[in-house]
């Protein structure tokens, strides 16, 4: 019941931090998400055992590049503009670190370097951008609190319709618990709940938040088998203690980090 509690406690906290940023102001949601960003980095880094800095300075580098337009209030850069400055800083970046690294490590280290830039700083980056993509690139908080509760109803129904009602497991050599009952249950719930959203958020509309619910399912139930391949490499149960009773914030973000990108690059082709 104790540890029941402590693990209530701190995802209302997580929870609540997190609601309270994204709705008080654009610098406070930029704010929380790079140092998100960063905590992320360390785990994931820690995880599969790589000592560099380059990842941070990339990181930096890119979430500033990112969202520098966004915070003086000038049009967003294009998805072509930041594919562009994304590959040229990583890859330049990355080569550059080899540098340092032993010669017999030199393959091992430049690629956990690209894989840290393009699971944990390529997703944060394009994540900040999504309440932007609007006709008048102006701050909406509502489609990127739309999004993460998205996330929370595909995680809870997923869980709760898995644990009463799975049978067939989904990918039981990466995840034993994970049910295709609880992997329907969770789309339908996220689907249903698309519909609630596009009553109350009305900046996006129906069919745009449908598609978005539709991502979700998809790529948030994959990056969460994909984070857990990558703890059964490495041999952990989550990706750090930093949340009481849930884990670390790789744990948490696991699924929002592999669809933002895509809904990234669905809300702007979509405008």
């Amino acid at each position: 019941m104790k540890k029941l509690s402590k693990r209530a406690l701190s995802g209302l906290v997580f929870v609540s931090v997190l609601i309270f940023a994204i709705l008080f102001s654009k610098i406070s949601f930029i704010s929380l998400f790079f140092v998100l960003m960063i905590f992320c980095l360390y785990e994931f880094q820690k995880m599969i055992k790589l000592k560099s800095v380059f990842p941070y300075l990339i990181g930096t580098q890119l979430f500033i590049f990112g969202n520098i337009l966004n915070v003086e209030d000038l049009p967003s850069i294009t998805i072509y503009e930041y594919v562009g400055v994304l590959l040229f800083l990583t890859i330049f970046i990355s080569f550059a670190s080899i540098l340092l690294a032993k010669k017999e490590d030199v393959i091992s280290h430049l690629g956990k370097i690209f894989l840290t830039i393009i699971y944990i700083v390529v997703p944060f980056t394009l994540m900040v951008q999504i309440p932007f993509l609007n006709t008048d690139y102006n701050y909406v908080n509502t489609t990127i609190l739309g999004v993460f509760i998205l996330i929370w109803t595909s995680d809870t129904f997923a869980f709760l319709i898995g644990k009463n009602f799975g049978k067939h497991k989904l990918l039981e050599r990466i995840s034993p618990n994970k049910t295709i009952e609880g992997f329907i249950g969770g789309m339908v719930f996220t689907f249903i709940a698309s519909f609630v959203l596009a009553k109350f958020f009305t900046t996006l509309s129906l069919d745009r938040w449908v598609v978005i619910a539709g991502i979700v399912s998809i790529f948030g139930v994959l990056g969460d088998l994909i984070e857990s391949m990558f703890k059964r490499q490495a041999g952990v149960k989550d990706s750090s203690n930093f949340i009481p009773g849930h884990g670390g914030f790789l744990d948490r973000f696991d699924s929002v980090i592999f669809a933002a990108p895509f809904i990234f690059i669905y809300l702007q082709v979509a405008q």
